[in-house]
């Protein structure tokens, strides 16, 4: 009788452990496919353009063209949270250069329509198909730029087609699930010997939250996968200060693929080469795509 009890105790709370870390894991999924909308005013020389996405999304971008232009088209993509307010801010340097550019909001984001944040599930596709829709408005080549979830994006869209003569992705993450429990460790305020297993076991609840309920499986979204078989010129842009997401990312990216150059940038923080280095950031990129 009392060995019944204890099994019977035991076995509960078990259960209430595994519920508890199932409903962080669903409590992670509300917060991390659901972000704040940002929405900025159209800039002066941007055109409003739509487009929809393989699953029914109203997608928006500013669509800007150059004095002189050169033929080639840029796409920049945004972070997490962002807006294509923020990739905008890249512009310039590619309409002095004759590009036309095309700064989408990513699904989910500013003026995208989409239910969830997907981390490059179905944005990939959203990335390929605004790619098309740049082909026929009369871009010779495509180039794309992204800054974190964007250059993830970027890498993982090259992967499904080749499409963009070359990319340039500053920040990204090699692995969803290790910088999933990366940031989840930095949030929880745990000893060490519980910290690691913890994030484990809410990150794994998450995922199977995301896949059951959500019907997103997220084991399929792994950029570093994706750079290794790609044939696309990606050029690696990590900032050496970056504690969001660590320079070990790009590096695990660069190891992939050999072909593809990584340039760490010293005092760079996350998403700030262009503020650490200006002059070189504009130098790489413009000579990079230039070159391909």
């Amino acid at each position: 009788m009392i060995r019944s009890k204890k099994i019977a105790f035991a076995t509960a709370v078990t259960l209430a452990g595994a519920s508890c870390f199932f409903a962080a894991g669903g409590v992670f999924c509300a917060v991390t496919l659901h972000v704040p909308r940002t929405v900025g005013a159209t800039p002066l020389n941007a055109k409003d353009v739509e487009l929809s996405a393989i699953d029914g999304a109203k997608l928006r971008a500013w669509w800007m063209r150059p004095a002189a232009p050169n033929g080639d088209c840029v796409i920049v993509l945004h972070g997490i949270a962002d807006s294509r307010q923020g990739s905008a801010g890249f512009a310039p340097m590619f309409l002095a250069q004759g590009y036309s550019v095309l700064a989408p909001d990513s699904r989910a984001h500013g003026e995208s329509g989409g239910n969830f944040v997907t981390y490059g599930l179905l944005e990939k596709y959203d990335v390929l198909g605004w790619a098309h829709w740049m082909s026929s408005n009369g871009c010779r080549k495509i180039y794309g730029l992204g800054e974190s979830l964007g250059a993830s994006i970027l890498i993982q869209a090259a992967a499904v087609e080749p499409i963009f003569a070359a990319i340039v992705s500053e920040c990204p993450y090699a692995d969803l699930r290790e910088i999933a429990e990366y940031r989840m460790r930095q949030v929880l305020r745990l000893p060490p010997v519980l910290v690691g297993p913890i994030a484990t076991l809410v990150i794994g609840s998450a995922l199977s939250y995301a896949r059951l309920f959500d019907g997103l499986d997220f084991r399929q979204v792994s950029p570093v996968t994706s750079i290794a078989h790609s044939s696309t010129p990606i050029l690696l842009i990590h900032g050496l200060a970056d504690i969001k997401t660590p320079p070990s990312q790009s590096e695990k990216l660069a190891a992939a693929n050999p072909r593809d150059p990584l340039w760490l940038v010293p005092n760079a923080r996350h998403t700030g080469a262009s503020a650490a280095a200006p002059d070189e950031f504009r130098l790489r990129v413009l000579t990079w795509f230039a070159s391909h």
